[in-house]
């Protein structure tokens, strides 16, 4: 993240571990310091090592037994004349902004206001060739767990199944909770994976991905164990449509809600409406999570090496239901998918 929009006198400090990942290359604990000439880490023993190793052109400094980061913090700025501190207000706690008030005082604390998650929008080549590998990882792991998606498989077992994919295939980690929703469950958009078993003529929600050199996968496929039924199989049609219309729709320049617009309109049309109620997607990066959103509240304008996700659903209690997502990047008059998995409806 540049520095040059700091005073002479005027420091940034993160706690926020994915911003000090993207500053610095460094993922353990600590906080990190920015000013002028100086780029440092302030962590303790467990860590300085792995400071040195990840995040070579940053200064580690080591807190004492019964020191705080924040006074060490404070003895390193001092030391560099700096007299305020620019923080994360959305990361730092009540509790933890008065004990950074106690350990620094004459320091001058305001928030940054997002500065560092606005210079992460935009992805760069190396960034996105992350992502590329984290969702060729995800894309592999179904491939291979699906000869194994069999009636009579509990939904825990999927998913324990298609993680160790994920991480035998080269994923470091998983981007966030793996979702399995088979059957009547599927109409939980977040449902967490239990003891239910699959039965024949069930759909299954899969959502999840890999994390590779730091970067989150993120992509939903629902497969269907067995024929099933009539309308869940129009639900499946009319949500395809949704998310390939609005991902051919995807482009620098547009808004961000006109986009969610595209399929949210599509699935009111067929009668679903009241049952898709989340954003049509998210931009995605070192978080799972990150901004701008596809959604009907967000009017930012879309911009070239933004990745966004496209994930338009149907939920109907009772039944069942329907994600089908891909994770995109964005072009000047096009995106491109990094999620090559088919999209067709996959009957097992």
């Amino acid at each position: 993240m540049e520095k040059a929009g700091l005073q002479p006198d005027e420091a940034i400090l993160l706690s926020k571990p994915s911003n000090i990942f993207y500053v610095s290359g460094y993922t353990g604990e600590g906080i990190a310091l920015l000013a002028g000439d100086l780029c440092a880490i302030v962590t303790d023993f467990r860590y300085t090592e792995q400071v040195t190793r990840q995040a070579p052109g940053f200064e580690v400094f080591e807190i004492k037994t019964g020191q705080s980061h924040f006074a060490l913090a404070a003895e390193v700025l001092a030391a560099h004349g700096v007299k305020a501190v620019r923080f994360e207000a959305d990361e730092v706690t009540v509790a933890r902004f008065d004990k950074m008030k106690q350990d620094m005082p004459g320091f001058t604390l305001t928030a940054l206001k997002g500065e560092p998650e606005q210079v992460r929008r935009i992805k760069e080549p190396e960034e996105i060739a992350c992502i590329r590998k984290a969702c060729d990882i995800s894309c592999k792991a179904l491939a291979n767990l699906l000869p194994r998606l069999k009636p009579g498989v509990s939904e825990t077992d999927i998913r324990l199944d298609l993680e160790f994919e994920m991480l035998r295939l080269g994923g470091e980690s998983l981007a966030f909770n793996t979702i399995v929703a088979s059957g009547p469950n599927g109409s939980l958009p977040h449902a967490i994976p239990g003891s239910r078993k699959v039965e024949l003529g069930d759909m299954i929600t899969l959502d999840f991905g890999a994390k590779f050199g730091g970067y989150c996968a993120d992509m939903t496929r629902t497969v269907a164990v067995g024929e099933p039924g009539a309308e869940m199989k129009k639900i499946y049609g009319i949500v395809l449509k949704a998310q390939q219309t609005a991902q051919d729709a995807l482009h620098a320049g547009v808004p961000a809600n006109s986009i969610d617009k595209i399929a949210r309109d599509i699935i009111a049309g067929e009668g679903y409406g009241k049952y898709f109620g989340h954003g049509l997607g998210h931009s995605v990066g070192i978080d799972i999570h990150e901004d701008p959103r596809l959604s009907p509240t967000c009017q930012d304008i879309l911009t070239v090496g933004t990745t966004m996700t496209v994930e338009p659903g149907i939920y109907v209690p009772g039944l069942g239901g329907v994600r089908i997502e891909n994770t995109c990047v964005i072009g000047e008059t096009a995106s491109e998918t990094l999620v090559t998995a088919p999209k067709e409806l996959l009957i097992l």
